[in-house]
């Protein structure tokens, strides 16, 4: 079987219904996966398709190829080494890092023991609590940890899955990478202050005098969120984590609080997301990818246009990053000039990096060639035109450059999700605990770093564990990517997220990343996107907020009988 192809068959989909069944609860089964659950395909071994950060061995002494060994790559393709034997089940993690089975086992065992002991240390757990209090404590950070543990098994593929799909990355730097810039986008980046109505969805006045009854809620919408989101990363589909916890807070406020409760208007603007953020993307993804083949590939030599192409690239990407996200000045002007200061040291950075490593076939493609006829025809190509792409060394410098700026644009993304998703987690849960230590109900609430941390570690679980599953789907099932589709549709979705979130419209992370994949498809035609996998994905964000709504209720309603014998 092509094995670009592989996840479109019925026979590896994680989408059947019939797969065998694992527990939709963490604690108890969360390591274990059946075998019909697939692994990441081997990338195809074509001479210009070996990534950037791939390991060239896989012994101890592992290092990672340069920008010139993506470009001019192998004529051998090399396996992702997973190991499977017939019909045995193959743990999750052995499949991400190429280990064996007993390995993954012992690393889930530590993993395991590490949730259980860590919150003994932390300062939430501190003296001078009752003993009632600091089990409550202990079981709160376990729910919180449960949701930070789905978050890294969903919502990180929204920025490694590109790079996996296209080949710029493996698997598993893709694993380790991710691992690192969530946990310290989350601690670095996190939140330090929240409020106890999370995302302005609940009215606090309506819960005062009912802590033990917001408390119960908060943890309920943890659960809720939690269980549809490991469900949900089970088969594989990419759901939004924002709009989980928002489903399960909308629940228990009907519910429990009733329709005065709720602020409408925030929940219509997330429901609008659902359409605003796709369109967004795909359109966006779609004129970048077009840019590409309009103005590279159709380029005397594709592979100096790609190579000037990408520190202007860079110089819209940091400038806009700067003065959006992190602007180093409240003065307009001067956060602009910080902001194009900042652009023109990455581009010129960026440059200097691909020449260096890709100095050499530069030079090759710079040959002259013939002049053309006289009485030649040329034909002027049309922006929306289907250009045919570069072959040989350019198709090799064009793929060099365009998964060496993924991998950086990947990076950047999952830094900035673990700085902002893991509030989704973290905010519930240090509501709950102020609650329940006796903070003021609807104050501010000061987040300390341990809690960030655990929240972090949460989410590197969840990614290790998990993640590999919905890595699949954004990388592999909606359409087949590259190198110059995936920078595409990573750059469409970061851009659109970015300045929409600066302009206060609604917009889904997770939703304007899939709309940018299947932009990019569409670019290529209709026939490009797999239409059952969009369908799949579409009814998963239907039902989120709905199931996490219903979940929260019936949760809510367990939680009060069980603290009312405690508290």
């Amino acid at each position: 079987m092509n094995p670009s192809c592989r996840f479109a068959s019925a026979k590896h989909t994680p989408f059947l219904r019939n797969s065998h069944a694992t527990s939709i609860f963490f604690l108890r089964n969360s390591h274990r996966v059946n075998t019909l659950v697939p692994s990441l395909p081997p990338i195809p071994p074509k001479p210009s398709s070996l990534s950037i950060l791939r390991f060239r061995h896989l012994s101890a002494a592992k290092r990672f190829a340069t920008l010139s060994s993506f470009a001019e790559g192998e004529a051998e393709g090399r396996k992702e080494g997973v190991r499977a034997a017939n019909g045995d089940e193959v743990d999750g993690i052995a499949k991400a890092f190429d280990i064996s089975s007993g390995t993954a086992s012992a690393i889930s065992i530590c993993m395991a023991l590490a949730v259980l002991s860590f919150p003994l240390m932390m300062k939430s757990l501190g003296p001078g609590l009752a003993l009632k209090t600091r089990v409550l404590s202990y079981a709160t950070l376990l729910f919180g940890f449960y949701m930070a543990w789905n978050i890294g098994a969903n919502d990180v593929a929204n920025a490694m899955g590109t790079s996996v799909g296209s080949g710029a990355l493996t698997l598993r730097q893709a694993v380790v990478t991710a691992a690192v810039l969530e946990f310290s986008g989350a601690l670095l980046m996190g939140s330090h202050v929240t409020n106890t109505m999370q995302k302005g969805i609940l009215l606090a006045n309506v819960f005062n005098g009912k802590h033990t009854l917001l408390f119960a809620g908060l943890l309920s919408s943890l659960a809720a969120a939690g269980t549809w989101l490991q469900f949900a990363s089970y088969y594989g589909w990419p759901v939004s984590t924002t709009h989980c916890i928002v489903g399960a807070m909308v629940g228990f406020g009907l519910v429990y609080g009733g329709p005065g409760a709720v602020y409408w208007g925030s929940l219509a603007r997330v429901i609008s997301s659902w359409v605003v953020s796709p369109l967004m993307g795909a359109a966006v993804s779609f004129l970048v990818y077009k840019c590409i083949r309009r103005f590279v590939y159709s380029a005397p030599n594709p592979g100096l246009a790609a190579a000037a192409a990408a520190p202007i690239a860079v110089f819209l990407g940091v400038t806009g990053i700067s003065f959006v996200a992190f602007p180093l000045s409240k003065s307009f002007p001067l956060a602009l000039a910080q902001a194009l200061v900042g652009g023109t040291v990455g581009a010129f950075l960026v440059d200097r990096i691909i020449r260096k490593q890709l100095g050499h076939l530069l030079v090759k493609s710079n040959t002259p060639k013939p002049e053309p006829k006289e009485g030649t025809v040329h034909h002027n190509i049309g922006f929306l035109d289907d250009v045919a792409g570069p072959k040989g060394a350019q198709l090799e410098i064009v793929y060099g450059v365009f998964g060496y700026m993924q991998v950086l644009s990947a990076c950047f993304m999952s830094f900035a999700h673990g700085g902002n998703d893991v509030s989704n987690a973290i905010g519930p849960l240090a509501g709950a605990l102020a609650i329940l230590q006796g903070g003021a109900m609807g104050a501010e609430i000061v987040i300390p770093t341990d809690v960030l941390a655990w929240g972090g570690f949460g989410i590197v679980a969840g990614l290790m564990m998990w993640g590999y599953r919905v890595i699949a789907t954004i990388g592999k099932k909606i359409t087949e990517l590259t190198p110059t589709r995936g920078f595409a549709a990573e750059f469409a979705a970061a851009s659109v997220v970015l300045f929409a979130s600066k302009l206060g419209l609604p917009i889904s992370g997770t939703h304007t990343l899939v709309g940018a994949v299947m932009g990019v498809g569409f670019a290529r035609g209709f026939n490009s996107v797999r239409a059952e996998t969009v369908k799949e994905i579409v009814a998963s964000w239907v039902v989120t907020i709905p199931v996490g709504a219903v979940l929260s209720v019936i949760y809510t309603w367990i939680l009060t009988r069980i603290l009312s014998y405690i508290l």
